[in-house]
């Protein structure tokens, strides 16, 4: 696909339908949804120690760290020589509504007797 098509089939989505696609493309890896947990666990930063917790070599951990960084479901403030991360909370919660309103208009996936959350996203999609 030429770069031109590339462009015209981009212009043909709405930036929140690209957003929740680029998300979904950050969370393909299992690395990354651990990532996502190990921070989770925590309710505050972690400096240094997610590496030790992955099976993966330091610089394969920077690079999800980097692209969970990149979509903005992670945040790292530098502290001396290192880099502390955590969830970003406000991020998460527009994927979580993104995801639960896209998998809510296939008409399946269980969402039933979820109208009550379906809802509350919608009201704070229009906010």
């Amino acid at each position: 696909m030429s770069s031109r098509d590339k462009r015209k089939t981009k212009q043909e989505f709405t930036p929140d339908l690209i957003q929740l696609a680029d998300l979904a493309k950050a969370l393909s890896h299992p690395g990354r949804i651990r990532i996502l947990q190990i921070l989770a666990e925590r309710s505050s930063c972690i400096c240094g120690d997610i590496v030790e917790r992955m099976p993966f070599s330091q610089s394969t951990v920077s690079q999800h760290l980097k692209e969970l960084k990149r979509v903005g479901l992670i945040k790292g403030e530098i502290d001396g020589p290192r880099t502390c991360y955590c969830l970003d909370n406000e991020t998460l919660n527009r994927a979580q509504a993104g995801f639960l309103l896209l998998f809510a208009g296939f008409g399946c996936c269980g969402l039933k007797g979820k109208d009550h959350e379906l809802e509350q996203v919608q009201r704070n999609r229009e906010t």
